[in-house]
């Protein structure tokens, strides 16, 4: 069986690849998570006492597919055990606010020292420059000022904060992936290395280009709840059902529009689709049928077809649905229900292959396969 503590070698296209993580929280521990799903070698570098706000190490599923050594960058030879890991890197990534890694000794200009071709990722909320940039930040508010929490709720209720998906992980752990990615290849055509700057701001404003396209064609109101995909449209959004439960609800294009009302029963409403003074109406009457059944009994009504309807389900909930277990969507390890690694590759496929890194539990096996004896002479660095 495999175990945490076991290189994480042997499958996926980033097979051969390494990667060091100086540990951090959020979104530097998914985007390393992603680039071990995918093969690479990662090593995550655990600082003695461990990061805040982290949860079990045995359930941080954002460490599985890795192998950590616990090193004190604080301590006289920590910062040359970090530079013995970059020298045999290709990719560094770390979280911390900017100059931090350089006052540790373990910033680009270290690393690049010892190795030219490492590409060095550094993942921040508002980047490595800029008057916020040395300023405490979490997801909410990088998402506020970029204007996509803004268009998120209902109109006359606070914006509607969708957990930390949008910043941390779509425009920071996603942008810093494809950052480093594309600058290894870039690193590996020419032999140099570089810095990648990926800030939660840049990437969560880069996921408007869209509606930014469509404000400037006039197709897009600069409000909560008044255009076609942010719920201002009945017939794109979500309504609840008898049990109290939630339906959602994407019948856009005619054909779907049409076969969604069929099916509710309420072909009358057919030639309101673009009749803006009926929508008020429309979602009145749609959202009164949804009322009068079960979640199920909808789900039940709408199965097979395309009117582009969904039941809401749990996080729990969700790893049950017929379609997801069928593709695998989500996978169980050491009892914890998690989701399989993401895209899939038909000549190099991707498994989760190793439970959680526990702090300081691979030091022993990196300090061999990477050929870094010095690992073993720190007391911080003992599995025990």
């Amino acid at each position: 069986m495999t175990t945490a503590g076991t290189p994480t070698r042997g499958a996926g296209p980033l097979t051969g690849v390494r990667v060091v993580e100086l540990a951090g929280i959020g979104p530097g521990p998914f985007a390393a998570m992603l680039l071990a799903d995918l093969g690479a070698d990662v090593v995550r570098v655990d600082r003695p006492g461990g990061p805040g706000l982290a949860v079990d190490p045995a359930h941080d599923v954002t460490n599985r597919n890795k192998r950590s050594v616990r090193v004190d960058l604080k301590s006289a030879d920590g910062p040359a055990r970090v530079l013995d890991l970059a020298e045999r890197a290709d990719i560094l990534i770390e979280g911390n606010r900017p100059g931090v890694a350089e006052r540790l000794g373990v910033g680009p200009e270290d690393c690049h020292a010892r190795n030219p071709r490492l590409v060095y990722g550094r993942m921040t909320g508002w980047g490595q420059h800029g008057p916020l940039a040395q300023r405490a930040g979490h997801d909410v508010a990088y998402i506020a000022v970029t204007g996509a929490l803004g268009m998120i709720g209902a109109p006359d209720e606070p914006p509607a904060v969708p957990a930390n998906l949008l910043g941390d992980y779509a425009g920071g752990s996603l942008y810093l992936v494809v950052g480093v990615l594309a600058a290894l290849h870039h690193a590996r055509v020419s032999g140099v290395g570089q810095v990648v700057d990926a800030a939660i701001v840049d990437g969560t404003a880069h996921l408007t280009a869209m509606i930014h396209g469509m404000l400037a064609a006039g197709r897009w109101q600069d409000r909560r709840a008044a255009n076609l995909l942010d719920g201002g449209c009945p017939y794109y959004g979500s309504y609840e059902t008898a049990d109290g439960a939630y339906m959602a609800v994407g019948a856009l294009e005619r054909q779907f529009y049409e076969e969604f009302l069929r099916l509710l029963g309420l072909d009358d409403l057919i030639p309101a689709r673009k009749d803006l003074t009926r929508w008020g109406e429309l979602r009145e009457r749609v959202a009164a049928r949804f009322k009068s059944r079960t979640r199920d009994e909808w789900t039940a009504v709408f199965e097979g077809s395309d009117a582009c309807v969904a039941p809401v389900l749990s996080l729990r909930e969700a790893p049950r649905h017929p379609h997801l277990a069928a593709r695998g969507t989500f996978t169980e390890r050491g009892g914890i229900t998690q989701p399989a690694p993401a895209p899939r590759f038909s000549a190099t496929p991707t498994a989760v292959r190793t439970g959680p890194a526990l702090p300081g539990a691979g030091t022993a096996d990196v300090a061999r396969d990477w050929d870094v004896p010095r690992l073993l002479c720190d007391p911080a660095t003992d599995d025990a």
